[in-house]
């Protein structure tokens, strides 16, 4: 396509002005069947660039081990898509991404050594952070501007000014990024507040800005750390995120699309963070704690442009109007879209969690008891065995609990420990077995508890008295849910599952019909806690806690004909009844 360099005062592309105006849309949160009918929106819009992060968890789940083979992560594949729509990209690989995504996008494994320091030269996070790069920027490198192809840009590091401001740590990684063929210029971001765009970033580096208001004083604060050079607000706030147990973030349309038209007045670039946000599929959102541990939802809707499902919103429209006024913007006519089929199946018990895990796994004992990275799990579940020390009613007590944890007394369910609500203790009857069932409900993604371990954080007390010696299985929620999809009707261990105890976690399954592949709205109101799957296809998490109601079901999930949903239900439905309704419910909205 041409060369893109910077300026005195503005991008260049092949020595012309260029403005960049950019959105955010995340491959990985989005179905791949769904990438070119977002990318086409997002121009429709008037932006000529799509901004992606690249979740280094995601594409290196265990060391070494790089994902090739998942067409949800074909990086490549989404990158020439942006190009065919004759777009522009820009590259943000971390390694740390934050992006309300479980750990920020760091790695479960990084803590075998539970000193690493993350975001650091400490060797043991850097040269794995380096090697990763090498082979993702591998993938980015051919697909430059230069040689071609969309991208423009690529980011070093992300929002790291809020984090530390260890200089030697940043040249490494710019070292690492230009080593790995990247020729491109290279940005950072960071928000425009006290030192932050300073300690986040180097000489060599272009500075740029992220917010969401107060744009006059914003791009001031940016030109006083940048001088020369295009102003460019690399993360536009146009919506947020939500929390489990909290209300449903909007913004308003006419003030978003105000800001935007300061921004752009003022000659500055933009990257609308998010034009579509997705979904945090399976188990796959972050968390934040300041204090209080708060896990992110499924519906990364982050109340942008597009929605969640690929519909264009009131923000969408005032914001091509914006745009259309500094910028070319195509011909489009929306097509009113029409609900989404509404099918109602029973959902019936299949197998019972451990029951499920302990047919293809077993319990491996420990001297001491072991967090879930020592057992080599980095998301999900694990469950926890131990004999009690007495036959007498006692308080069971742990150090701290990460992040939810059921707790079973002689196959009888007596209590669950939050961390939401810094629960540590609950009385347990006298017994002889003790089960602890643990959920990771999202790794922390900003602040000091990054790279925090995760399940049971000793010591663990019984009426006063230690236990060390544990047993552990394994719950790989994906392959065990794949197990009750493929299991005989109503079949468990030890009985039906008519028989089985329903508080304790366990599968159901239901079979419904399609007349075409669609896209749908699971109402999981009437559930308890747990996660979804569609034709072996992660949906994601569902909590009565709330705000979201619904989980988004993409179209490219499901099929003409025949199709299967698996629930994992971990505390208790008050109907098990699968329901897909017309439109999503994502929950109240507070002013």
């Amino acid at each position: 396509m041409g060369r893109f360099e910077i300026g005195s005062d503005a991008f260049l592309l092949d020595s012309a002005p260029f403005r960049v105006i950019s959105g955010a849309l995340h491959y990985f949160r989005v179905h791949p069947a769904h990438w070119r009918d977002r990318i086409r929106l997002a121009r429709a819009m008037g932006l000529n660039t799509i901004e992606t992060y690249v979740p280094w968890n995601e594409h290196e789940p265990r060391p070494g081990v790089y994902v090739t083979d998942d067409p949800r992560l074909d990086l490549a594949r989404f990158l020439e898509i942006v190009a065919e729509e004759g777009m522009f990209a820009i590259v943000r690989p971390g390694p740390y991404i934050c992006a309300e995504w479980d750990g920020g996008g760091l790695p479960g494994w990084l803590l075998a050594d539970p000193d690493v320091r993350m975001r650091s030269t400490d060797a043991r996070f850097l040269e794995p952070a380096k090697r990763y790069l090498n082979h993702v920027l591998g993938i980015v490198a051919p697909l430059q501007v230069d040689d071609g192809g969309p991208v423009i840009l690529v980011q070093v590091e992300n929002e790291y000014g809020a984090y530390g401001c260890d200089k030697e740590y940043l040249r490494e990684l710019m070292g690492a990024t230009r080593a790995s063929g990247i020729t491109v210029p290279l940005v950072t971001v960071d928000q425009p507040s006290g030192s932050m765009i300073a300690d986040g970033s180097l000489p060599e580096l272009h500075k740029t800005a992220s917010f969401g208001s107060h744009t006059t004083e914003r791009l001031a604060h940016l030109r006083r750390e940048q001088p020369t050079g295009p102003l460019m607000c690399g993360e536009f706030w146009c919506g947020w995120f939500d929390h489990w147990g909290a209300h449903h973030h909007t913004t308003s349309a006419a003030a978003s699309a105000a800001e935007l038209d300061a921004l752009l007045a003022a000659g500055a670039s933009v990257n609308i963070y998010m034009v579509h946000g997705g979904t945090n599929f399976g188990f796959t959102n972050g968390a934040n704690d300041k204090g209080v541990y708060q896990p992110i939802t499924t519906s990364y809707d982050y109340d942008a442009p597009i929605d969640e499902a690929g519909e264009p919103t009131e923000k969408f429209w005032a914001f091509r109007e914006v745009i259309a006024k500094y910028a070319p913007v195509p011909e489009f006519e929306q097509v009113a879209g029409s609900p989404a089929p509404s099918v109602e199946v029973p959902l019936e018990p299949v197998v019972g969690l451990l029951d499920a895990a302990a047919s293809v796994g077993s319990w491996e004992p420990h001297s001491t008891l072991p967090t879930m990275e020592d057992l080599g799990v980095y998301r999900g579940l694990v469950a926890y065995r131990a004999a009690l020390p007495n036959r007498s009613p006692a308080v069971l007590t742990f150090g701290e609990v990460r992040d939810r944890a059921i707790v079973v007394v002689d196959g009888v369910r007596v209590g669950v420990l939050a961390r939401e609500r810094h629960e540590l203790a609950v009385v347990v009857p006298g017994g002889r077995e003790l089960f602890v069932i643990v959920e990771d409900e999202g790794r922390v993604d900003y602040g000091p508890r990054i790279g925090e371990r995760k399940g049971l954080i000793g010591p663990a007390m019984v009426g006063g008295v230690q236990i060390d010696r544990w047993e552990t299985l394994r719950l790989d929620a994906d392959g065990l849910a794949r197990t009750a999809g493929a299991a005989s009707p109503r079949v468990v261990a030890g009985g039906v599952a008519g028989d089985r105890d329903l508080s304790l976690p366990g599968f159901h399954r239901a079979v419904f019909e399609l007349g075409a592949s669609a896209d749908l709205f699971l109402d999981t109101a009437s559930w308890g806690k747990g996660a979804a799957w569609v034709n072996g296809f992660p949906l994601g998490r569902y909590w009565s806690a709330g705000p979201q109601r619904t989980l988004y079901v993409p179209a490219g999930a499901t099929r003409t004909g025949e199709n299967q949903l698996v629930v994992l239900e971990l505390d208790a439905m008050s109907s098990r009844t699968a329901r897909f309704v017309p439109s999503p419910e994502l929950g109240h909205t507070e002013e």
